[in-house]
Order: structure tokens, then sequence, then C-alpha cells
């Protein structure tokens, strides 16, 4: 299958566009940013920036499949500046607009947790995809992915493009050196310094990188049954943020001291997924526990930063 990905070079991307070429697949990367962890998948970019629409004569009219990740995917970062939230959804709908007019029928969304809101369920009830609370948006960002996902429905129904949208929840591992909580607790534990805390009881699912990447394959490999739908991909289980600062420390044997604080504004502080609509539609299966997956993220990057 020819596919194109966009945000190729990102965490998410640069691991997705190796296990696609692993597994055969023609792989066309689209990103403004170079891909700094893998060669191969730097020499198959496009330099291009969705948001001008000009540039879109870069990219390939007949792929299978358009795998659109590209995204500001910060949630504070985009409350201090909304305007790229604002960059989120016109890169969704230039690459819609760009599957319309080439009559590409087949596209993925990587939409995000965020989408449910801060609502607190009852304790060991997890979110459905059913319970996305889009009339309590808590930030730019939501903002951005709600938009993002009611483009996606508004083009299958008027053009008859098939999608599946992706709800990803706090995905790490390998190629992430960002601020995201993950590298940015490891850079502070490495160097002793002080580490905060977020919000002592935020409790949120974590994702293993090779988890969510595979889920994605596992969809491709069962599109006509999961298509024209959403699915959580996440491992079903909650970790809090002091528990992932702790572990942190604890690995790398750390003297850093970790201080709780309040949730800063636009951040949503429980969320724990239900996996069993993307097990049932396409053979789902997370096998990475939070404990594992820290413990590989914490040897990639001793190994890799």
């Amino acid at each position: 299958m020819k596919i194109l990905v966009t945000g190729s070079s990102g965490t998410i991307g640069t691991r997705l566009c190796e296990k696609l070429l692993e597994a055969g697949h023609e792989v066309i990367g689209a990103d403004w940013e170079p891909c700094k962890w893998n060669e191969e998948v730097e020499n198959l970019r496009i330099d291009i920036d969705l948001r001008h629409k000009e540039e879109f004569g870069k990219l390939p009219t007949d792929v299978d499949l358009i795998i659109h990740l590209a995204a500001n995917a910060r949630v504070y970062e985009l409350v201090e500046h909304p305007d790229r939230a604002m960059d989120n959804f016109i890169d969704t709908f230039n690459i819609l607009e760009h599957a319309r007019k080439n009559s590409i029928k087949r596209m993925m969304f990587a939409s995000s947790r965020e989408t449910y809101g801060n609502i607190h369920l009852p304790e060991g009830e997890a979110y459905t995809e059913d319970k996305a609370h889009f009339m309590t948006c808590e930030s730019p960002y939501t903002a951005s992915k709600i938009g993002g996902e009611a483009l996606f429905e508004a083009y299958k129904r008027c053009y008859n493009i098939d999608t599946i949208i992706f709800r990803f929840s706090n995905v790490y591992g390998m190629y992430d050196d960002s601020v995201r909580v993950v590298p940015l607790f490891y850079r502070q534990a490495k160097a002793n310094e002080p580490m905060k805390v977020f919000g002592k009881d935020k409790c949120l699912d974590f994702t293993y990188i090779d988890d969510c990447v595979d889920g994605i394959i596992l969809s491709i490999d069962n599109f006509e049954s999961a298509k024209n739908d959403t699915y959580n991909l996440a491992f079903g289980e909650g970790t809090t943020i002091m528990k992932l600062a702790e572990s942190v420390v604890e690995l790398l044997g750390s003297s850093s001291e970790i201080e709780a604080t309040s949730s800063r504004t636009g951040e949503v502080t429980h969320y724990i997924a239900d996996v069993s609509k993307a097990k049932k539609a396409f053979g789902y299966d997370p096998k990475t526990s939070f404990e594992d997956g820290i413990r590989k993220s914490m040897e990639w990057y001793k190994a890799n930063t």
C-alpha cells in the first residue's frame, strides 16, 4: 500500500514510518522539520508547511491512504499561544481538501483523549468513545482536535472518504526529546534538579509508543472492519503524575526533590481509556505496562540523548 504520513518526523510519525516500511508499504513522509532519528525516514520526507495550500503540489496524488498526525500537540503551549491551535485546524482542512480533490478515499486522523474534557467518571469506570464531552472543551488544543474530528466526519459524509479517528493518550517512549512530561522528568532527574508535578492526584493513561503504532498498523490491516469510526488507542490503566515522577527518580538513582502543585489551566486531570472497541474492531492489544514502558524509555534516553 502507498501511504502518506503527515508529521512523519515526530515521535509517533518516525516510529510509524519505520514499522510501515518494515511491513513492506511504500511510505511518503510530510513534515516541515527534518527527522533526526532515522536517515531512511528523513530521506522519504517531503518538506512542506501544511498551513499553505500552495505547497500541496509537492504531495503525491495517487496514495492509497493518508495518516494525518501533524499537529502542535503540547496542551499548555497552545493555552499560551492559541494561534497554534488554529494552525492544527488549517492543517487538517488542507489535507482533507488534498484528499477530496485527488479522490483519495482512505484517511486516518490523530485526535486526543483531551476531547473527553475534564469530566471525572465514577471510580472504576473508563472512558468509552461515546463519552466525549465536546461542550466542556478545556483548551485551544482540545478545540483544534474536536474541530479536526468534525471535519473528518463532514468529509466522510459529503465526499465518501472512509475515515478512522484515533484518540491517543499520553504516548511516550523513543524519539521524544520534547518538553512533554516524560522526557522533561528524565532531563530534570538526570541533572538532579527539582521536579514539579502539576496536580498531585492527576491520573492519566500512558501509552507506550510501540503499542500505539502497532494499533495503527492493525487498523490498516483491518481497515474494512474498522473504517468510519473512532477508537481509543491507550493502555487502559491510569497512572498518577506523582508516580511517574517517583518512578523516573528511582530508575535514574536521582536525588531530585519532587514538588506537587496545582494543575495548570487547560489540562485534563483524570483519564483512563476503555480500549475494548479497538480490540473488537481490529485486534488492538497493548502489551507494555507503565512500569516496563518507563524502564524502556529511560534506557532509550540514556543511550540516545
